[in-house]
């Protein structure tokens, strides 16, 4: 038997098959749907017309529902859709809902369901959000699907998939103290462009790669759609393992299976990053795939700095943003948006000499925000950070579209939390080898 990719290993047992391989049209079973308020009750609508107004859901433990777009807004029909949320969460009494305006509330629905334990080796987790691909970081398939197939897949807990061709990228030697996951992710789009991975799973190797900690596994993998591709995925080793069992409790401990790919696996791509001749990256406008070196760009003029998100949102994204800004002071607007509301708690508690991370934001003339996806959409006219006129900004988010955060016309640059953060001392593209020993 030829051997297969850990993609190929988990549709395969997904599937009850042996193996499958690249392209194989197969159905599988499914083992976690998120959906949240976006596009919650598109989601919900589609089940109900197909399934009947009175179906109940194929495995309640299965349904996870996750408000975190467009939820701290006056925008009726905004506020509309979360409570479609509600009443089929009450109507189907489904134990994992973590409701806006209550203790339960998390934040961004990419980073609170491993932190409430639905991450786990071996599984199949559907969301309706392309960054879902983030969970595999935790060594299982995680994609993002439409409001069809997550209706049917509520209703029957399986779904048609065709197994995508694996491409793996390799990351040797150890990771300078100026670079972080951001810039080996935007490395690697702006090497194979926006569609390089169409359709394809993205597999993360090598020893730099495990040498990061579990946060910047999922902010390699939350961009694997920024590349076109289906999912992306790490090994799970033991680091992915403390972090899941530590977890598991809040979602009943449920057992899971370890995969790796074989030795032998075929990959359609194959591409090694030798990261001690890496430097710190940004994505230039409009495209995640336009990427410069943080040297060449040094200087461009700013208007904002912004460092949040799925990508950008987690403590190891504000623990490397606030060794940068601290004892210093901002010279422009500078936003501080944590993912969820355990990462928010964690910048009230978490010290770097006798400051908090949130005293040192402060400190330094930034704002806080809730938790949430925030500016990183947009949305509602008045969801935190949007603009009506054009703005140049430097931005820990994944998309740089035209519109994406505000003004069609405004600049966005991606980058790590170390580039905006440094780049936010000055006021214009700075690189963090400027403030980091």
């Amino acid at each position: 038997m030829a051997g297969m990719t850990l993609t190929e290993k988990v549709l395969a047992k997904a599937a009850n098959r042996d193996a499958v391989g690249p392209n194989d049209n197969i159905w599988v079973n499914v083992d976690v749907l998120m959906t949240h308020d976006v596009c919650g009750p598109g989601t919900i609508g589609v089940f109900k017309k197909h399934f009947g107004a009175n179906a109940n859901v194929w495995d309640r433990e299965k349904v996870v529902i996750i408000p975190d777009h467009y939820i701290f807004t006056k925008d009726a029909m905004a506020n509309r859709n979360v409570d479609v949320l509600r009443d089929f969460v009450k109507e189907q009494d489904l134990p994992y809902y973590y409701d806006v305006g209550t203790e339960n509330y998390k934040g961004v629905c990419h980073i609170a369901l491993p932190e409430e334990g639905h991450t786990r080796p071996g599984e199949i987790l559907l969301g309706t959000d392309s960054h879902t691909c983030t969970a595999g970081a935790f060594g299982e398939f995680a994609t993002g699907i439409g409001n069809t197939d997550a209706g049917f897949v509520m209703g029957t807990g399986k779904l048609w998939l065709k197994v995508p061709p694996t491409m793996r990228f390799v990351f040797h030697g150890k990771l300078p103290p100026y670079l972080m996951a951001k810039d080996l992710i935007l490395s690697v789009i702006g090497e194979i462009g926006v569609d390089g991975a169409t359709y394809r799973a993205m597999e993360f190797d090598g020893d730099g790669v495990f040498a990061l900690n579990i946060e910047e596994r999922m902010t390699l993998c939350n961009m694997a759609i920024e590349a076109g591709g289906k999912n992306g995925c790490i090994a799970p080793d033991q680091v992915t393992l403390d972090y899941v069992n530590s977890r598991g409790k809040k979602s009943g401990n449920k057992p899971y299976t370890v995969m790796k790919s074989d030795g032998d696996a075929k990959y359609i791509y194959e591409k090694v990053f030798d990261l001690s001749k890496m430097e710190p990256v940004v994505a230039k406008p409009h495209s995640p795939d336009n990427k410069a070196l943080v040297s060449s760009v040094r200087g461009t003029k700013l208007d904002r700095a912004y460092i949040g998100s799925c990508t950008g949102g987690k403590m190891t994204d504000f623990r490397a943003a606030a060794a940068i800004l601290q004892g210093a002071e901002v010279r422009i607007p500078t936003f501080i948006v944590p993912a969820t509301t355990e990462v928010a708690r964690g910048l009230k508690t978490e010290k770097i000499g006798t400051h908090t991370l949130e005293e040192i934001f402060l400190n330094a003339g930034a704002s806080i925000g809730d938790a949430s996806c925030a500016a990183c959409l947009g949305g509602p006219s008045d969801t935190f950070g949007r603009l009506n006129t054009p703005i140049s900004c430097i931005s820990t988010t994944n998309r740089n579209f035209p519109g994406r955060m505000g003004h069609k016309e405004a600049q966005v640059f991606l980058a790590s939390p170390m580039t905006v953060a440094a780049s936010a001392l000055t006021g214009v593209i700075t690189d963090p080898r400027d403030n980091v020993a």
